[in-house]
């Protein structure tokens, strides 16, 4: 069963950067799809914060980390990143990743949700 695995996490002040990573188990399925990061905040619901097309040419963040959050892939790698800088205590959550439809529909299309990687930033 292919999974997507997250890491790169942890407890940083505002201010910060951290680069997250999602690798997956298997290229076959990671190098045809776009790919999106997530975050779930304590007590809020899942949401998307960037996605990126199987080439790694088109990208797209959400307007609350635009400017700060970048995403890249790298497809010999099998993996997608997360670069965050500027880092704010509204970005704590734990952060996902999935295959998505497409960067203008961000609609998570893979079968499971990994343990994803915790993000804590302190004011």
């Amino acid at each position: 069963q292919v999974q997507l695995v997250e890491s790169g996490g942890g407890l940083v002040q505002a201010g910060a950067s951290l680069r997250l990573s999602c690798k997956a188990s298997s290229g076959r399925i990671f190098s045809d799809h776009a790919m999106g990061w997530f975050r779930q905040a304590q007590g809020k619901e899942r949401e998307p914060v960037a996605g990126i097309n199987w080439s790694g040419d088109r990208t797209y963040v959400v307007d609350s980390v635009k400017g700060r959050f970048a995403i890249s892939r790298d497809n010999a790698k099998n993996t997608v990143y997360l670069q965050m800088d500027s880092l704010k205590p509204e970005d704590t959550a734990v952060y996902y990743c999935s295959t998505i439809l497409s960067i203008k529909n961000m609609k998570p299309t893979f079968n499971s949700w990994g343990q994803g990687t915790q993000v804590t930033v302190s004011s």
